[in-house]
């Protein structure tokens, strides 16, 4: 079994199309889900422990399932960070360099689900 890792919006319209592609993407056989409303925002203005109780979830992925990839996703029409695609785009790679501060020595990506539904890829 191999995985992954989405931090992602817990609107329930981004859960699929975020799983379908990292599934393809990456070849992996199951995708661990974190979830916020509002990851990117979360992430770049939440607090410490919001913060922490995020990595945490992130190390049990990549430490007890040995994930080497971790998606940090974004949506159109968020409720939890309504703000548009541009600020949203900057916020999705603040979010990656963040992630990647942390060293965990795996791939971090960024995301973009669009008003289609699709996965756009911000930065990898």
């Amino acid at each position: 079994m191999s995985f992954a890792t989405a931090i992602n919006c817990m609107d329930g319209r981004v859960q699929l199309p975020v799983i379908h592609w990292m599934k393809e993407k990456y070849g992996v056989d199951y995708i661990d889900m974190i979830t916020e409303a509002g990851p990117n925002k979360v992430l770049l203005q939440g607090s410490s422990n919001q913060l922490e109780e995020i990595k945490n979830k992130v190390l049990v992925s990549t430490e007890k399932h040995d994930s080497k990839v971790i998606a940090i996703a974004g949506h159109h029409d968020c409720a939890g960070n309504p703000v548009d695609r541009s600020q949203k785009e900057k916020e999705i790679k603040r979010s990656v360099e963040l992630i990647e501060e942390w060293d965990l020595g795996v791939t971090v990506l960024g995301l973009f689900v669009n008003e289609n539904w699709e996965v756009e890829v911000v930065t990898e």
